[in-house]
């Protein structure tokens, strides 16, 4: 691999178009100095959409099935990004094939198969990672070294929501993202991302409480054909019920005394993908919003109490380490896309495949993954007993 990493995606939807792209481009930032990148195959039992893909960011060719991919010797690197309840089976095979695995959250469709995921990745002797892209945001990873150094004190209240209107329209057609129990639903597809994050730059949750689950549409129309995506499809009479959340609230304790409120929803009209994330303190506040990705907002008392309130403070060089050498035109609010999160993580894990130091953070572990999970299995005990506490 010091001559070339080889690399595929299994999955060739929406997550998997960004991470063939970021694989395309990882050699692009931080002072390049990786391996030749051979973009090996794209696989997708939609071979067709396959074959789109692999033209599309120059993969040498489509195949038909993940197994082709598991059974090639000269593939290195694999990124899965295919239905929740196929990561363990295909994950399995290839880390047994001696492959480096990047794994999209949610880890896995329950906890018994992320445990089994956990441990298969304890036995291989290559890199295993969950694929949280919001992590190398820039803003994020700023606000993250400041409460690290103490700068931005101790938070006391932390808010966060992801809201997306991807499955607010009752025509959208059913797909398994509306099968399963409570918790697989808008909570493991976008809770995930906050709850990471939330943990990332404040620490551990040690509990959860006041869950409420709802469904705003209870049932959906099966498509006639394949669905990419999000997307529209022409739709059959015949109707299926949503079982799993469409919004969920809850709030949360940490480990160091912060407390925190929560909001998920797939359903929300508005903004197509509003995340953020509010750091409160007694004496300073922190503010992301993924809707201005090149910036974060900071209030405390410099220079004094006399000029207190929010200033915005533009991404720039020197503003956090995602940033340097990120982006081809590196300056003061000069901002990004989420494309760009994707070719950060691939390129921190392909540093990590290398054993190499990076300058970005590194991939979150499977571990990592099952924790995420645990806490979503906490909610929604939580939600089972009527709000009740439910510690992690």
């Amino acid at each position: 691999m010091t001559e070339q990493l080889s690399v595929a995606v299994i999955g060739a939807g929406m997550a998997g178009r960004s991470h063939a792209n970021g694989y395309r481009q990882a050699n692009t930032i931080h002072g390049g100095g990786l391996p030749k990148i051979r973009l090996a195959a794209i696989a997708d039992v939609n071979l067709e959409l396959a074959q789109e893909v692999a033209d599309r960011y120059g993969f040498e060719k489509a195949v038909g099935s993940w197994q082709e991919v598991a059974e090639d010797p000269t593939i290195d690197v694999v990124s899965v990004v295919v239905g929740n309840s196929l990561h363990r089976e295909v994950v399995e095979a290839l880390l047994a094939a001696g492959k480096h695995v990047l794994c999209e959250k949610p880890l896995a469709a329950s906890l018994e198969d992320a445990e089994a995921m956990v441990a298969a990745a304890e036995k291989a002797t290559t890199v295993a990672a969950t694929a949280y892209s919001f992590r190398r945001n820039p803003a994020i990873e700023a606000i993250r070294e400041r409460l690290a150094d103490g700068t931005l004190g101790k938070p006391a209240i932390i808010e966060a929501h992801y809201m997306a209107d991807y499955a607010c329209d009752p025509e959208g057609p059913m797909s398994w993202r509306f099968r399963g129990p409570l918790g697989s639903g808008a909570l493991a597809d976008l809770g995930a991302h906050i709850v990471d994050l939330a943990e990332y730059v404040n620490g551990p949750i040690a509990s959860v409480s006041g869950a409420i689950f709802s469904i705003a549409i209870p049932e959906r129309h099966l498509p006639v054909g394949n669905v990419i995506g999000h997307d529209h499809a022409e739709l059959s009479d015949e109707t299926e019920p949503v079982t799993n959340d469409d919004s969920v609230v809850f709030t949360a304790t940490f480990a160091n005394g912060a407390v925190g409120t929560f909001r998920v929803s797939r359903v929300a009209y508005g903004p197509a993908n509003d995340l953020a994330i509010t750091l409160t303190g007694t004496d300073t506040r922190a503010v992301f919003d993924w809707r201005r990705p090149a910036e974060f907002i900071i209030a405390d008392n410099t220079p004094s109490a006399a000029t207190r309130g929010d200033r915005v403070v533009y991404v720039s060089p020197g503003t956090a380490s995602v940033f340097d050498d990120g982006v081809p035109m590196p300056g003061g609010n000069i901002s990004f896309g989420y494309g760009d999160l994707f070719i950060y993580q691939t390129r921190a894990f392909l540093d990590q495949v290398l054993g190499r130091e990076s300058e970005l953070p590194r991939c979150a572990t499977f571990a990592d993954g099952l924790h995420t999970m645990q806490i979503i299995e906490a909610i929604t005990k939580s939600a089972n007993q009527n709000g009740a506490a439910v510690e992690v």
